[in-house]
C-alpha cells in the first residue's frame, strides 16, 4: 500500500526521466550529418537486389521460380520461355521494390545463388518506375556492387548453409560406412 502512495506522490518514473535528461543536457550532441558523412553499413546488410553472374559473365538464374514462390510479399515475377535446345530461358525477371520487405528469403531459396542483396542503401526517387527492377537493371547492379571476388565472398559469408556444412562427425553412423564394411 505504501509503495503505491509513494509512486502516486512522487512519480518516480518522471523523476528518473528528468535525471537522464539533466545528465545528458550539457554533453555534445550525437548527430551525423548524413549527406556529407556516410554511415558505415554492417556486413551482410540487405539492400538493393542484384542478379548474379557466373565467371563467364552469364546470368546464373535458370528461371526455376523458387525465389518468387518463397517471397512473402509476392514482389518477384519471373517470365520464362523455351529455348532452341528445350532449355528454359529467362525472358523477364522483375522485382517491385515498393512491395519488397528485404527479408532475404529469395536469396536463401535460390539453389543456384542467382539473386543477392547488396549493401547499397541509397536509392531514393520521386518516380515509382525507379523502384521496379528489370532483369537488365538487376544484372547492372551485380556489376556495380559485386564485381570480382566480392560476389563469391558474399555467398560464402552471409548465406548459409552450404553443401560443405553438411558433413558427418566422427561418431555419426552413416550408411556409406556400413556398405563399405559389408564389401570388405
Amino acid at each position: 500500500m505504501s509503495n503505491s502512495i509513494i509512486k502516486y506522490l512522487f512519480f518516480p518514473e518522471i523523476l528518473k526521466g528528468l535525471a537522464l535528461t539533466f545528465r545528458t543536457l550539457f554533453k555534445a550532441p550525437v548527430t551525423r550529418r548524413y549527406p556529407m558523412v556516410k554511415p558505415t553499413v554492417a556486413a551482410g546488410y540487405r539492400g538493393l537486389h542484384a542478379l548474379a553472374k557466373d565467371d563467364e559473365g552469364r546470368m546464373k538464374c535458370v528461371g526455376c521460380g523458387l525465389c518468387g514462390a518463397y517471397c512473402p510479399s509476392q514482389c518477384i515475377h519471373i517470365y520464362t520461355a523455351e529455348g532452341d535446345d528445350n532449355k528454359k530461358i529467362v525472358e523477364r525477371y522483375e522485382i517491385d521494390l515498393v512491395r519488397c520487405i528485404f527479408c532475404g528469403f529469395c536469396v536463401e531459396a535460390c539453389p543456384f545463388g542467382a539473386i543477392s542483396l547488396s549493401e547499397h542503401y541509397e536509392y531514393s526517387s520521386y518516380k515509382r518506375e525507379a523502384f521496379y527492377m528489370t532483369k537488365e537493371r538487376l544484372l547492372e547492379n551485380w556489376d556495380k556492387y559485386f564485381a570480382g571476388e566480392k560476389g563469391r565472398q558474399y555467398y560464402n559469408k552471409f548465406w548459409r548453409p552450404l553443401s560443405e556444412d553438411f558433413r558427418a562427425h566422427e561418431d555419426q553412423a552413416l550408411f556409406s560406412r556400413i556398405k563399405q564394411r559389408g564389401k570388405e
